[in-house]
């Protein structure tokens, strides 16, 4: 392996192979059944949203449908990418796949994670928008601008994501000798590394630094404030009982929560955790042999950081039930009024006489929002 720094001596192949066999022993006993259990709830989530808005959704789509269908999209992406993973922790953990493969992975999971944090950032600026600004929003906010933005959200995506295709890389044994990969010989077995070689690490950690605080904390904070004027916009009104109040508060703590509690724990971890191997590696040749190798490991970053591994699918499963929690909504009398009217025109609902009777269907992302934003 290669040195962790420049004039350092290089960390012994045997320690690293016993410090990645200790390592894996989590992924391989608790995160691949995970995984595989949260692909078939998020495929089954996501599929299911992205049918009822291409059949009940009537077009040219509101942007609040329009980005709401954006993240189910992504959300579908990603959960695409979970069996072969689940396959490559199955014991022995090996990746069978090549390095293409594992490059391609690493990058698409990274793409369509920041795709989902942007999307739920578009939807929370939209419903804040929709809801304090109402008029301005519905005479300029069209569904081409919401495509243009959802466009150019993918494309940013992309761009944070494409510097993983050069840190992921293969460790492990070259030719026949990965054919014995077995749980007898589990040093014959290849890893699909995201986290870059030991060389890579200061500039790795670098990038996860910056990809935490663009991907992870701005994006936050401006969930968070378009959420609390929402939210503050929504207990002002006099139009809304206090049953009504109360459900769109909840919706909008269970999306704030599902954001702060797994996207950004996921970044800052894997920050932690590349800090820790980093400095791991720094005292490795040192070690008197594999125990003390595997003893030095800081295990809090990195079980951690697979804990968040877990979390973030757990997030992909649960937004559709934030879509779905709105179902209710599709039965209500302004919806049904308000579903005559051609799409992109600038009519009150009748039901809507008042602009503090409007975020009740503002928060919404099914047939209410055709009606009401445009």
């Amino acid at each position: 392996m290669a040195a962790a720094g420049p004039g350092a001596r290089p960390c012994p192949a045997n320690f690293s192979a016993a410090a990645a066999r200790h390592l894996a022993g989590f992924q391989e006993a608790y995160l691949w059944p995970i995984l595989v259990a949260e692909f078939l709830v998020a495929v089954a989530g996501n599929g299911l949203a992205l049918y009822r808005f291409s059949r009940r959704e009537r077009r040219p789509w509101p942007p609040a449908v329009v980005f709401s269908a954006q993240l189910a999209a992504s959300n579908l992406l990603s959960a695409l990418a979970l069996p072969p993973m689940a396959a490559y922790f199955y014991p022995p953990k090996s990746w069978r796949y090549g390095l293409a493969a594992c490059r391609l992975e690493r990058f698409l999971s990274a793409w369509n994670l920041l795709g989902g944090v942007l999307f739920i950032t578009c939807i929370s600026l939209a419903r804040y928008l929709g809801v304090a600004h109402p008029f301005l929003t519905r005479s300029r906010l069209r569904p081409r601008h919401a495509w243009a933005l959802s466009a150019s959200a993918w494309a940013l995506a992309a761009l944070l994501a494409a510097p993983s295709l050069g840190f992921a890389h293969l460790e492990g044994p070259e030719g026949p000798a990965r054919a014995a990969c077995g749980a007898a010989r589990p040093q014959a077995c290849v890893r699909c590394l995201g986290a870059g070689a030991a060389s890579q690490l200061p500039a790795f950690r670098a990038y996860s630094l910056a990809l935490a605080a663009l991907g992870g904390a701005l994006p936050l904070l401006l969930t968070l404030l378009a959420f609390g004027a929402l939210g503050r916009a929504v207990l002002r009104s006099h139009s809304m009982s206090a049953a009504e109040k109360l459900r769109v508060a909840l919706l909008v703590a269970a999306g704030v929560a599902v954001y702060a509690s797994s996207y950004v724990p996921y970044l800052v971890l894997r920050v932690l955790n590349a800090a820790a191997r980093q400095r791991w590696l720094a005292r490795c040749p040192s070690f008197a042999d594999e125990a003390q190798a595997v003893r030095a490991l800081e295990l809090g970053p990195y079980l951690g950081f697979q804990v968040t591994r877990g979390l973030v699918p757990l997030a992909m499963c649960t937004h559709p039930l934030l879509y779905m929690a709105v179902v209710p909504s599709l039965g209500c009398p302004a919806c049904r009024a308000g579903r005559d009217q051609r799409p992109g025109q600038d009519q009150p609902l009748p039901a809507l006489a008042s602009p503090e009777a409007r975020p009740s269907l503002l928060l919404t992302t099914g047939p209410c929002d055709s009606d009401t934003a445009g």
